[in-house]
């Protein structure tokens, strides 16, 4: 990997929680650093699962999206891993002591960030 992380001005605020702050110090910017990376992953996903989005209006794209983030878990594990991968050693350490509520974390921004892709969905 030869990104750097890019740096997400304005997310640290006083008296956020140490969730927030890995949140908004780690996550967000690995999420956009690998950014391409997760919509080439949505996509392949749409072409094996045959599920064709030309067809469905605006509001029912983003609810497909929404639901394959919730219900398929090796989708959502599959992407959870493509984040986690590029954490280093003390990051990781953190995430596991954590792993359940940052990946409630993960999902709900990769839906949103997902979401918000929509042109670059093909």
């Amino acid at each position: 990997m030869n990104r750097e992380r890019p740096v997400i001005e304005d997310l640290i605020k006083e008296n956020m929680s140490a969730l927030e702050l890995f949140q908004n110090q780690t996550l967000r910017p690995v999420i956009k650093m690998q950014h391409t990376l997760l919509i080439a992953a949505f996509n392949s996903y749409k072409l094996k699962r045959k599920i064709d989005f030309s067809s469905l209006t605006e509001q029912k794209k983003r609810s497909k999206i929404k639901a394959v983030f919730v219900k398929d878990i090796n989708h959502k594990n599959q992407t959870i891993g493509i984040i986690v991968g590029a954490f280093s050693l003390e990051e990781y350490a953190y995430y596991s002591l954590n792993a359940s509520e940052l990946n409630k974390r993960i999902i709900q921004i990769l839906i949103q960030r997902t979401q918000d892709s929509l042109a670059e969905i093909v």
